[in-house]
């Protein structure tokens, strides 16, 4: 027996021990190997995109697509999710990190892989303790509202690459789309909208001819070639003594000061909290010199926040500054001027170049043409522990909980959509588990947070995927591309990565299921455009749009559950107790048959309690209550007890209190509270007919022939089919 139990343990927390040996089956083999490349071909251009979209460079999309696939399918329960960038989580990130850092800046790199160990740590911790079920408080209605939102904030940031303008992000999402369309209007660059243009083309009409066609890969594949042939970039290199704009050079001045400020402020915080650490370890800490220390953190902290806002200010206002070459009268030329700097004499030649690369002491890289992706470090991402900053963290806590339930939302969907039609197990606390540990094993190897992809999960399961093992194909694929084919993707388009990423969101919009939620309930359709509008309002801080729509939800359902439906009975023309409002049954003015209609807790006990008092006053004859328990499934203390109130003072008026057809649960619970003793076993039925028959010995044969509920029943009752989940007297 204990030989046989541990296969099923190592199985149960390694599911892939469970479809590794389906491997030496040479055509699951060969599926996954084919499935696996497949995936591989959407994912290197997707991912890149995302990563863009994170606001990080390109290549450490192709590190979140290394590690994160093979953990994920060795750990996860589902045998074809396809773990990894998403675009979901790559905006979410993206908003995240802004406020703290430059975007595509080394903290900002850092934080981010930071934030990857985080969302792990979390959904490691969840799947562990088998907490999965803490994800069923993102409602479907919040879910709908805030990918609808999402996908329409993902689309809309990438605006600015498509028409090859740039603009400073501002506080609210929308204020930055406005400002891209109006820079747009005026600074639009031709080539960068064609390109853009050529990627869409290639893409719809590949999709539409074959959808099994990788129309990405062709996109990427074709502007990248166009973009090589007709020098879609135009680089150029000068030196600082080339620019002749003052203020161009004391913006340049300025960046290097802030970027040595920033350091030397990182580690004046660093040696402060190190300072702060040593005084709190004195066996008789000095209460003043914590007071005086933590004051000067917080000083350092401002400073360094203020130094972060205006880097990046004027790190925006260098990239959008345009420089051209001009010539003298004389004929000297050389000399790069701000465009309303221009002086008197000197006559415009050549393009608007832009900074594209500046690095204090170095020459200072120009552009005016297209923005590719550029150079991509070649080989493997190297094993480096995430770097810790405790204010970083207490910061990033609440989103990366957002990003690690949204996420595994988004995979435990399709994960869920595989399994029904695979008739595979899928253990949601083990994928959990696997999510966790891959982004948890990726942050180690400078990975962001990544998820299961809803349209890699497709690719994957549509080119025959049988087992996990098409997921180590597809990251050994990246592994060689990381190796040997960067140099190939250095001429890519940016525009093309923004056309991936919005072609890639367009799935995600999805009114109709708004539709279906509000036709559904109007409580979940409120929820639902209520969490929408509030994402798209609060953009880029998209986890209050979460927050707020959760909250809502829970709310709504407390306050659905405090007023439960409450039905008074009587007996229908077919012989079966119903509805006395909505079939418009006649009532005995002596007996009242009362079914509540939810579960009897703290939250409604009052709601019970002002309906048997309505019916009180309405029937001042009434001399018996039976209250019908069929539809309580549960109750807690406070249920009981009241109960326990009714029956005495009802007693106390006249009026005997009858139970019926209450659950097992319920009933096991009012045995061991004392009630059923206390009240008497008599007082409690199988049956309402029980109940009726036993009160009408009570009344006499005279009131028994002539009550409303005294109908024949038919031979067979539907409502008697829980007679085995109730107790008897």
């Amino acid at each position: 027996m204990s030989m046989q139990s541990k296969p099923s343990l190592f199985s149960r927390f390694m599911p892939f021990l469970a479809w590794l040996p389906e491997l030496k089956n040479t055509s699951i083999l060969r599926a996954d190997i084919i499935a696996g490349i497949t995936v591989a071909l959407v994912l290197i251009p997707q991912s890149m995109a995302y990563a863009s979209l994170a606001g990080l460079p390109p290549y450490y999309g192709l590190y979140a697509a290394f590690m994160p696939p093979i953990v994920g399918a060795i750990f996860g329960s589902s045998r074809q999710l396809a773990t990894g960038p998403v675009a979901v989580v790559s905006l979410m990130t993206a908003a995240a990190l802004e406020p703290l850092a430059t975007a595509g800046g080394e903290a900002f790199i850092a934080y981010a892989i930071l934030l990857a160990l985080m969302v792990g740590l979390f959904q490691l911790s969840l799947g562990l303790l088998r907490l999965g079920v803490l994800v069923n408080f993102l409602a479907h209605p919040v879910v709908v509202g805030f990918t609808n939102a999402a996908a329409i904030i993902i689309a809309t940031s990438q605006l600015g690459k498509i028409f090859g303008v740039s603009v400073e992000k501002m506080p609210h999402h929308y204020e930055t789309v406005w400002n891209t369309i109006i820079a747009a209007i005026h600074f639009i660059h031709w080539p960068t909208l064609a390109m853009a243009v050529l990627a869409f083309a290639i893409m719809i009409i590949l999709k539409r001819i074959n959808p099994k066609i990788p129309g990405v890969l062709a996109a990427v594949v074709i502007t990248t070639l166009v973009a090589l042939l007709t020098d879609f970039q135009k680089l150029q290199t000068i030196k600082p003594s080339q620019i002749a704009s003052n203020t161009t050079l004391e913006s340049i001045d300025h960046n290097n000061q802030l970027k040595f400020e920033l350091a030397g402020l990182s580690e004046q915080i660093f040696a402060a909290e190190k300072k702060l650490g040593e005084i709190n370890k004195q066996d008789i800490p000095n209460r003043v010199q914590i007071l005086d220390q933590q004051h000067l953190i917080e000083n350092l902290r401002l400073q360094k926040e203020q130094a972060v806002i205006s880097k990046k200010i004027n790190l925006q206002k260098l990239k959008t500054t345009g420089l051209v070459q001009t010539t003298s009268l004389s004929g000297d030329s050389g000399l790069y001027y701000a465009e309303d700097e221009i002086p008197a004499g000197s006559q415009k030649i050549g393009p608007v170049w832009h900074i594209q690369k500046l690095e204090s002491g170095k020459d200072i890289g120009l552009h005016t043409g297209g923005k590719v992706v550029g150079s991509i470090p070649q080989g493997l991402p190297s094993f480096k522990i995430p770097t810790f900053d405790w204010s970083i963290i207490l910061q990033l806590v609440s989103v990366a909980i957002a990003i690690a339930l949204i996420g595994f939302m988004e995979a435990i969907s399709i994960a869920k959509a595989m399994a029904a039609r695979t008739r595979q197990r899928l253990d949601a606390n083990q994928e959990l588990i696997g999510q966790g540990l891959s982004n948890i094993v990726g942050s180690f190897f400078q990975s962001y947070p990544a998820s299961g992809s809803f349209s890699r999960s497709a690719v994957n399961i549509s080119a025959g995927a049988i087992t996990g093992f098409s997921s180590v194909v597809t990251s050994l694929v990246v592994v060689i591309t990381l190796l040997w084919l960067t140099p190939l993707l250095y001429n890519l388009p940016q525009a093309t990565l923004a056309a991936v990423i919005m072609m890639a969101v367009i799935g995600l919009v999805n009114i109709e299921a708004v539709k279906h939620a509000w036709h559904a309930s109007k409580h979940d359709g409120a929820v639902s455009v209520i969490t929408f509008v509030l994402t798209l309002a609060f953009a880029p801080h998209l986890d209050k749009g979460i927050i707020i729509g959760v909250g809502l939800s829970l709310v709504l359902y407390l306050y659905r559950s405090m007023e439960p439906r409450v039905v008074f009975l009587s007996r229908h023309t077919d012989g079966t107790l119903r509805d006395a409002q909505a079939f418009n049954l006649q009532c005995c003015e002596e007996i009242s048959i009362l079914r509540f209609e939810g579960s009897l807790y703290f939250a409604n006990t009052s709601y019970f309690e002002s309906k048997v008092q309505e019916m009180l006053s309405r029937k001042p004859e009434m001399k018996y209550l039976i209250i019908d328990g069929v539809s309580i499934n549960q109750m807690d203390a406070t249920g009981q007890e009241m109960l326990r109130e009714i029956n005495r003072n009802l007693g106390e008026s006249g009026v005997e209190v009858l139970f019926t057809r209450f659950k097992q649960p319920v009933m096991n619970m009012l045995r061991e509270t004392g009630l059923v003793e206390e009240m008497g076993k008599d007082k409690f039925y199988r049956r309402p007919d029980s109940a009726l028959t036993y009160i009408w010995e009570k009344l006499g044969e005279d009131h028994a022939e002539t009550c409303p509920l005294n109908i024949p029943m038919p031979i067979t009752e539907p409502e008697a089919e829980n007679e085995s989940e109730v107790v008897t007297s």
